[in-house]
């Protein structure tokens, strides 16, 4: 008897990706697994990225004006909970995401009965680093929040993870839209609720076209605002309640 595979969903948000989007899709189709559908989330987009996607078939949730990151995974959180898939996995728009490591964070999340597993940068594969500022506020970033989620983490603000039926569930009402509260928040939010949260070293790849979200002038801010997401994170009421439960119901 063949093998059934858990239902699996791509959300790719993208915000005026029209130079790389198109790349980003048939690199999923080539090597993400054949199995997974591909969602595109245009956030506010005002050039050609929605269009681009449709033109190759691919499902795409178009959101009229910008909502960032946060917003915009809320989205495909909440299609893919009404679509029934089993397990959604972000991947950026601008091809650092290699679609063929998605075979390693569904191996993690299976082995470890994780309910998200991150992709993470600084896990022991390729050579990605950040300097000054930014690497500083990820290593103090990664050491608290590995606490917080009773695993080590040392790649919080990674975009690249995937999440069970538990993990979509919560995120598709809860899903923090702040800056950095995709990744920061977004963690705290799931360690709170019971859900279990591990992570796989991924190797980044250079980014294929578009513009950066940060640039060496923006490093520093980034250090304050990372951890006034993180404060703001750690205030918020505690809530125990498994989410796995609570979807059974």
């Amino acid at each position: 008897m063949p093998h059934a595979h858990p239902s699996m969903v791509i959300l790719v948000p993208a915000w005026n990706e029209e130079e790389i989007i198109g790349a980003t899709i048939d690199d999923c189709r080539r090597n993400a697994p054949s199995w997974a559908d591909l969602v595109v989330i245009s956030d506010g987009s005002t050039d050609r990225t929605a269009a681009i996607a449709r033109a190759r078939g691919v499902v795409v949730l178009e959101l009229p004006i910008n909502l960032g990151v946060g917003g915009a995974m809320r989205a495909g959180y909440l299609y893919a909970l009404r679509e029934g898939y089993d397990m959604a996995v972000q991947l950026d728009a601008d091809g650092q995401h290699d679609p063929s490591e998605i075979h390693r964070l569904i191996e993690v999340s299976e082995d470890q009965h994780a309910d998200i597993v991150i992709g993470a940068r600084f896990a022991g594969r390729g050579d990605y680093s950040v300097k000054g500022p930014r690497k500083w506020a990820m290593s103090l970033l990664s050491l608290t929040l590995s606490r917080v989620c009773h695993t080590r983490l040392d790649d919080t603000t990674s975009g690249f993870k995937l999440c069970n039926r538990n993990a979509i569930t919560l995120f598709a009402h809860e899903y923090p839209a702040e800056y950095l509260g995709d990744t920061i928040e977004a963690l705290v939010l799931a360690s709170r609720h019971g859900l279990k949260v591990r992570q796989v070293g991924v190797v980044m790849r250079p980014r294929a076209g578009g513009t950066p979200s940060h640039n060496p002038l923006k490093s520093a801010v980034f250090l304050l605002r990372a951890f006034l997401a993180l404060a703001v994170a750690l205030s918020r009421p505690t809530d125990h309640r498994p989410t796995g439960t609570e979807s059974a119901s």
